[in-house]
């Protein structure tokens, strides 16, 4: 069976440094950190109070009364992202087969707000007068659902649901599935809205959340010798992954080719990584052979790198494993150290700061750097600068909680 060819025609994201796509990529290339003390809840009695918000978010910009009492603030975010993607791809709706035309979309965790509220409020009075759109609302695949009723899209439609690499295996399954001649379009992405108080709350207990109150914005420190934790993020990343030929037959502008995954299971533990990073090293390795390119050809390595100071020292252990000496030969980041940690979202997101990379042949800093940590493998950060070079062949990686390992290959088009 021949395999079509897959390409990347638009492109939305929603981010705690950026409200629009190019707002984010200038944000990531200009080093800009999305973390603040947090606004939306009292966080007096939580460890850590601050986080990356939407700034200045207002839905009714985007929605009327009525829409936003019926979507979840999760929903709401993946909703504004893929309506910027649509766009941007170009796609005219009036011609478009909307029966070859899928949703994939994900969220690590779904409406917890909805599902907060209306526990409390239970909890409070005794009584079992939900909202009618309590269910509807929190669910995880909701999103999915919203997208594709809006726009009439009425090919594949479901969610992934891997915790951290949630929307990285959405992306994945879009790109699987043009391949396979399912569907020609596919909205693909994740959306997350985490900052609650059962949110971080949750997160405070397992002591995975950095602590540093006193000065939030450079409290996500990937890779560095004094990071503490993950900095708890919100918003939402979409991709249009299109058939090539569909593509090129309407004039779609081409933002790079995907042209391979890998996915893989630590098999490990519930939270921790694997301590030399075996499911990270299995994932890029297939991703890579799939690609039909070299080892030797990878240029870039967008990191899962979370700022936890287990899962900082197993990546470029894994990377290093793979590549050998062409490990020291490649640009890798963490834009996690700018928007902070997406959750759910994290895999979309940074999924289209590398296909950004790839097209503009700039690779945004890693920032946050202060202290080198003898334990982590030296590789080529990108520490607190961005690095201008041609960026031909690059790889996104996400994990998640579970042991979930996903890594996605982006091609130049030329």
């Amino acid at each position: 069976m021949n395999l079509k060819r897959v390409v990347v025609t638009g492109l939305g994201s929603l981010t705690p440094i950026g409200k629009t796509t190019s707002q984010f990529w200038e944000s990531l290339v200009n080093g800009v950190s999305g973390a603040d003390l947090i606004t939306r809840f009292d966080t007096s009695l939580h460890r850590t109070k601050f986080a990356c918000e939407i700034k200045n978010y207002n839905p009714d910009e985007f929605f009327d009364k009525k829409e936003s009492r019926r979507y979840d603030l999760y929903a709401q975010y993946g909703i504004i992202a893929a309506d910027e993607a649509i766009v941007d791809s170009g796609l005219d709706l009036e011609t478009t087969d909307k029966d070859r035309v899928g949703v994939i979309w994900a969220s690590g965790v779904g409406g917890i707000q909805t599902f907060e509220n209306e526990c409390l409020s239970f909890a409070k009075t005794g009584e079992p007068r939900f909202n009618p759109f309590f269910t509807t609302k929190m669910i995880a695949d909701i999103c999915a659902g919203h997208i594709s009723i809006k726009y009439g899209f009425s090919g594949p439609n479901y969610a992934t649901v891997s915790a951290c690499a949630s929307s990285a295996n959405a992306v994945v399954d879009a790109f699987n599935l043009i391949r396979l001649g399912k569907a020609d379009v596919f909205v693909a992405g994740g959306s997350e809205a985490p900052i609650t108080n059962c949110g971080v709350g949750g997160f405070n207990a397992m002591h995975a959340l950095s602590t540093r109150n006193d000065d939030p914005q450079t409290a996500s420190r990937p890779f560095d010798k004094d990071r503490d934790g993950f900095v708890m993020s919100e918003g939402a990343g979409a991709l249009i992954l299109e058939d090539y030929e569909h593509a090129v037959a309407r004039g779609a502008k081409i933002y790079a080719e995907v042209v391979g995954a890998g996915l893989s299971a630590d098999a490990y533990h519930m939270t921790a990584s694997h301590p030399e990073g075996k499911g990270a090293y299995w994932a890029m390795k297939s991703a890579v052979e799939e690609s039909g390119m070299r080892l030797e050809d990878v240029v870039h390595i967008n990191a899962h790198g979370t700022s936890t100071p287990v899962g900082d020292i197993s990546e470029p252990k894994a990377i290093e494993r793979l590549f050998g000496s062409h490990a020291y030969n490649i640009t890798v980041n963490s834009t996690k150290s700018m928007t902070g940690h997406l959750l759910g979202a994290a895999g979309a997101v940074e999924a289209i700061a590398t296909v950004l990379a790839v097209k503009n042949d700039i690779i945004p800093p890693t920032i946050n750097h202060f202290t080198d940590d003898p334990d982590i493998v030296p590789l080529d950060f990108s520490f607190n600068k961005p690095t201008h070079r041609k960026v031909s062949f690059a790889l996104s990686n996400t994990f998640g909680f579970g042991g979930h390992n996903v890594c996605i290959a982006f091609k130049k088009y030329e």
